[in-house]
């Protein structure tokens, strides 16, 4: 468990296992990035894109894209404050699990924010670590979590000169 009177390092990883390394600043999302995701995304959904025809369907509005809110993880562990102080740069290594636990309507915007805790850190050798997060992210306004996500990156620390 963190020890409050460290720093978060790559060298001293370990010892934040089950910790909270921060919580993200709020994120505004609203129905053009939905749209320029799928766009880019190539899911061009009516439940997602079309404000129109998704009025009418189950949810009453169009959703973000599960995959809009994950690719929001980097982001989010950048700006929770949770990089590591002797790290040089980290290299997405990808996904233990996912979990998109409840639709978000899009309506005139939402607002996302990560809670982001340290799972695990597996040494690599050579100061190089693999950190694995934990995610949860909330929408301003519902109730709970909205998505659980185990996030890997295998970081690189810096050189000492």
């Amino acid at each position: 468990m963190q020890r409050r009177d460290q720093p978060f390092l790559l060298s001293n990883s370990e010892d934040f296992i089950g910790a909270q390394l921060g919580v993200s600043e709020w994120v505004f999302i609203d129905q053009i990035q939905v749209n320029v995701f799928g766009e880019v995304s190539r899911w061009r959904k009516p439940g997602h894109c079309d404000p129109e025809s998704a009025r009418n369907g189950p949810y009453g509005g169009t959703l973000i894209h599960g995959f809009h809110m994950v690719s929001l993880l980097s982001h989010f562990f950048e700006d929770a404050g949770s990089r590591p102080e002797d790290g040089s740069h980290s290299l997405n290594y990808g996904l233990d699990k996912v979990r998109v636990l409840k639709p978000v309507v899009i309506g005139d915007g939402v607002k996302l924010r990560s809670h982001v805790s340290l799972l695990d850190s597996i040494d690599k050798g050579e100061g190089q670590r693999l950190l694995k997060t934990c995610h949860e992210v909330e929408v301003e306004g519902i109730e709970g979590h909205v998505l659980y996500a185990e996030y890997l990156a295998y970081w690189y620390p810096r050189e000492i000169a």
